[in-house]
């Protein structure tokens, strides 16, 4: 039997590399198949990585996409131990901000943003929710 192996929970998927100065220096580089985390703090997320958008309540507008692209890739590298959650996360949680005001969000809403990752998204920092991976058909390791 001919099996595959996916991860579920993706919506959108990058078509080109990105690059954005966070501001979120590891205490290693992290080099990865989609994602690289330079000792300065500069995050490229490469082409084909796969996030699932705004989380949440909350509507998949233009304003929120580079800003959701971005914490969701700085979560996985929470989630997979190559960020302290610890010290990372509030800084990951004020660049979405950041990036959601600078693409045109209000800033009410980008405020109501940063504070519903603040205050409800811990868990998909932890590194006890990773995606856990699936196989297919049935019957398959």
């Amino acid at each position: 039997m001919r099996c595959i192996a996916y991860k579920d929970g993706y919506k959108y998927q990058l078509h080109q590399d990105y690059v954005v100065a966070t501001g979120i220096a590891p205490d290693a580089a992290v080099a990865e198949d989609y994602f690289a985390l330079t000792a300065d703090g500069t995050l490229t997320i490469k082409k084909g990585y796969a996030w699932d958008g705004p989380s949440g309540p909350a509507f998949d507008t233009h304003n929120f996409m580079r800003g959701s692209l971005v914490h969701d890739a700085l979560y996985q590298m929470m989630r997979e131990g190559y960020l302290s959650g610890d010290r990372h996360r509030e800084a990951a949680d004020r660049l979405l901000q950041s990036l959601c005001k600078q693409d045109g969000m209000t800033a009410l809403r980008a405020w109501w943003v940063y504070k519903g990752v603040k205050f409800f998204a811990a868990d998909a920092a932890s590194p006890a929710n990773g995606k856990p991976l699936i196989h297919s058909p049935k019957g398959c390791p």
